[in-house]
C-alpha cells in the first residue's frame, strides 16, 4: 500500500517507492521528525485556523457620516419649523448618510502561532497522510511535452483521489502548465508546505527529490 511505513532506524522511516506509471520499484526512507509524530486533532485545527484567518481578505467597508461627502450646511433651523432638530442630511438617520458601526477595511483578523507549534502541526498532518495511506512517494514526474493529457494519463495510473497535492522540490513550470487545468490537482513546493493544503486535499503525491528538502525545511 502506499502510505505504509516501517521503522528503519531511531530516527528514520520507510515507505514504498513507485515510478509515475504506478508501479513499486523499491522504498525511499522518511524523516520520523516529520512522518513519525503522533497527530493531535486539537493543534492542526489551530494551525488550520491561523492560516485561514491570515489568508482573509478584509473588502467590506462602510463610510462613516464623516467619510460621505456633502452635508455640511444645516438642513434647516434648529427652531421654530415643527420638525426634528438636524445637523447634516449626512448623519446615520438620513438616505444616503453614514453608517453606523458597520464592517471597516482596518479590522484585523490576523492570528499568531509560534514557529514550533506551526511545524509539529505541520508534521502532524504529514504523518496522518502517511498512516492513512494517503501519501504516494513518486520517484521523478517527466513529461515528454507539457500536455494536460499526458500528465492526466500519469495521475490515473497512480492511486486516486479526488483533490491531490503534488509536492515538487522546486518550480517546475512545464509540469505545472500541464497539470494547472485538472480539476482537484495543486503545486506546492517542498519548501512552501503548509497545514491547511494538507489536510484539504485527499491525497499527497512527493516526489522523491522533495524529502530531502523539506526535511532540510520543517525537520529542526
Amino acid at each position: 500500500m502506499a502510505g505504509s511505513l516501517s521503522p528503519r532506524s531511531n530516527h528514520m522511516l520507510s515507505t514504498k517507492l513507485h515510478d509515475q506509471t504506478g508501479k513499486e520499484i523499491g522504498t525511499v526512507e522518511l524523516d520520523e521528525k516529520l512522518f513519525g509524530v503522533k497527530p493531535s486533532r486539537g493543534l492542526i485545527e489551530q494551525a488550520v485556523v491561523t492560516i485561514l484567518a491570515n489568508r482573509r481578505q478584509v473588502l467590506a467597508h462602510t463610510k462613516t457620516r464623516g467619510d460621505v461627502r456633502g452635508g455640511g450646511k444645516k438642513p434647516w433651523r434648529q427652531k421654530g419649523t415643527g420638525r426634528a432638530r438636524q445637523g447634516s442630511i449626512r448623519s446615520p438617520q438620513w438616505k444616503g448618510g453614514g453608517v453606523v458601526h458597520g464592517p471597516r477595511s482596518n479590522r484585523n483578523f490576523t492570528l499568531k502561532m509560534t514557529i514550533a507549534a506551526r511545524r509539529k502541526a505541520l508534521a502532524m498532518s504529514l504523518s496522518d497522510k502517511l498512516k492513512g495511506e494517503q501519501m504516494t512517494v513518486v520517484d521523478t514526474l517527466k513529461l515528454t511535452a507539457p500536455k494536460t493529457k499526458e500528465f492526466a494519463t500519469i495521475l490515473k495510473a497512480l492511486p486516486a483521489g479526488k483533490t491531490r497535492l503534488v509536492v515538487l522540490p522546486t518550480t517546475d513550470l512545464p509540469l505545472v502548465k500541464a497539470g494547472r487545468n485538472i480539476p482537484g490537482v495543486t503545486f506546492i513546493r517542498a519548501d512552501s508546505l503548509n497545514t491547511y493544503d494538507i489536510v484539504r486535499h485527499s491525497r499527497l503525491i512527493v516526489l522523491k527529490d522533495a524529502l530531502p528538502v523539506m526535511s532540510k525545511t520543517y525537520s529542526r
